[in-house]
């Protein structure tokens, strides 16, 4: 029996088809599906990390991807404004809205700390997504009112002393600048114990951002695969993501198979649209 409110697979499944013409020969219908789903549903360039950022624009471009978190080995921190310029300009040229960059390593140093900041101001970033240490918070706040760039915590799992699950993160941020918030990482979530529907309803405006994954096990780790065929409920998730009009990226992570992630992106990427059209359509 279906469990009230849920989605039907066949349902889904035609969502995902309404969303998925370009592979019929129909690119404009496709085209059209994705940018009317009511999530801003992309990528984390990380997913692609063995990849250059070229080959990262022209998957999204063939994809329909129109979203795009930036991880630094496709932007590195090093770069010099020129650089920095002529890669943003490149993908904006694509039409791909750069949604932040990281995970980025905030630890409690200034001097590295203003340079994600001047890094995040020079490429205009609206979001920098922190690997924080607990002794980095205030300085990291101190930061944000600074330069005016918000930051979000990313939660990294039961491996991590700081940030295990999103409400490590929120216990951070709760009483801080309205600028400082979380970004949900669904995989590292759920191995940690939480449950990230949720978690979408208790960090309530602290979300900022999600990276979504699908695990086999939920305590492993190494078990990631293509999202819609392990145990996580994204369905439900894309759900009260959209009951709650959330504003944020919805990005896909698919970590697995990094000399070749493509089909297990797209995959990920017919699943999680399908839901979204499912849902709301």
């Amino acid at each position: 029996m279906t469990k009230p409110g849920a989605v039907s697979r066949r349902r889904l499944f035609q969502g995902a088809a309404a969303v998925a013409g370009a592979s019929a020969g129909r690119p404009e219908e496709a085209a059209a599906a994705t940018h009317a789903l009511p999530l801003k549903i992309g990528l984390t360039s990380y997913s692609m990390r063995k990849q250059t950022l070229d080959q990262v624009i022209d998957f999204c471009k063939e994809a329909e991807v129109r979203y795009l978190n930036l991880k630094t080995v496709h932007l590195p921190l090093t770069a010099t404004p020129e650089q920095i310029q002529a890669a943003r300009s490149k993908i904006e040229a694509a039409g791909i809205a750069i949604t932040g960059a990281g995970v980025i390593g905030m630890f409690n140093d200034e001097d590295e700390v203003r340079r994600a900041f001047e890094y995040a101001r020079i490429a205009r970033l609206p979001l920098l997504i922190g690997g924080l240490t607990l002794d980095a918070v205030d300085l990291v706040e101190r930061m944000i009112k600074e330069y005016g760039i918000p930051v979000a915590i990313h939660n990294n799992g039961p491996e991590d002393k700081n940030f295990q699950t999103p409400y490590d993160a929120l216990a951070a941020v709760r009483k801080r600048d309205r600028r400082f918030g979380v970004c949900m990482d669904v995989g590292h979530a759920v191995r940690a114990g939480a449950d990230p529907v949720r978690c979408v309803y208790d960090l309530g405006d602290r979300l900022f951002d999600l990276h979504v994954k699908d695990l086999k096990d939920r305590a492993d780790k190494q078990s990631q695969i293509p999202i819609g065929l392990g145990v996580i409920d994204v369905a439900g998730l894309i759900k009260v993501l959209a009951r709650r009009r959330f504003q944020g990226h919805v990005a896909i992570e698919y970590e697995m198979n990094p000399d070749s992630p493509t089909p297990g992106i797209r995959e990920s990427l017919a699943y999680v649209r399908g839901a979204a059209a499912a849902i709301c359509g």
